[in-house]
C-alpha cells in the first residue's frame, strides 16, 4: 500500500474498528499524522490541537485493525497507558507480521480506489 491510498483508506474508515491493516497501512498513516503535525504546530498551535483532535478516533481504529492483524483485540492499546513499558509493547504488536489464521478475518488487502 502506498503513502497516499494508506491515507484514502484511514480516513474513507473513519471510524470502523472492523477488519485488518496492514503494516504498511498503519506506518504510513502514522508517517503522515506526525508529518502534519508538526507542520500545524510550526504553523499555529490551535491548529496543530484542531488537527490531534480531528485525527484521534481514525488513529485509534487504525491502530486496532492493525493489531487485529496480528490476532489481537483492539483493547490491547489499553497497555499504552502503562508508563514507558506500555508503549514499549504496544510498538512491538504494532510491528509484527500479521498472523494467519486468525479470529478478526482475512488479511487485509489494499481496496480498489477511485483515481483523483
Amino acid at each position: 500500500m502506498t503513502f497516499t491510498e494508506s491515507i484514502k483508506v484511514c480516513f474513507s474508515k473513519y471510524a470502523d474498528f472492523n477488519g485488518r491493516a496492514s503494516r504498511s497501512e498503519y506506518w504510513w498513516y502514522v508517517l503522515f499524522i506526525v508529518l502534519v503535525s508538526f507542520a500545524t504546530g510550526a504553523i499555529n498551535d490551535k491548529l496543530s490541537i484542531l488537527f490531534s483532535v480531528a485525527t484521534l478516533l481514525p488513529s485509534i481504529a487504525v491502530a486496532a485493525r492493525r493489531l487485529h492483524d496480528t490476532n489481537r483485540s483492539g483493547w490491547w492499546q489499553l497497555i499504552g497507558l502503562i508508563p514507558l513499558i506500555g508503549w514499549i509493547i504496544i510498538i512491538y504488536f504494532l510491528v509484527q507480521e500479521a498472523k494467519e489464521p486468525n479470529n478478526f478475518g482475512t488479511a487485509a488487502i489494499a481496496p480498489n480506489l477511485p483515481e483523483t
